[in-house]
């Protein structure tokens, strides 16, 4: 079994929270958001979400909604020390 760092197990455990709180109200509910860490081949401080979405337009309205919500604003300045600048980006995949 590995052992997660403090600080990892911090954001991992705020991802979920923020997926409870935040991201079921734009649909990305529990049961939709995966929550994937660095194992081989990746660095191992890497942490990723994942989240379905039927196509560019929903996530589109998604990350509208998301802007208008007060908690998520909070959210990101709660986990900004945990964040290295300039690491973090979205990648947009389509499954064939």
């Amino acid at each position: 079994m590995r052992r997660v760092s403090a600080n990892k197990q911090t954001v991992i455990n705020s991802l979920k929270r923020w997926n409870e709180e935040v991201g079921a109200k734009i649909g990305w509910t529990p049961e939709k958001l995966r929550i994937l860490t660095g194992s081989v081949g990746v660095l191992e401080s890497t942490i990723e979400s994942e989240v379905p979405v039927e196509d560019l337009a929903e996530l589109s309205a998604s990350w509208e909604k998301l802007g208008m919500i007060e908690a998520h604003k909070e959210w990101s300045k709660e986990i900004e020390p945990y964040v290295v600048s300039g690491t973090s980006h979205w990648q947009v995949f389509s499954v064939v």
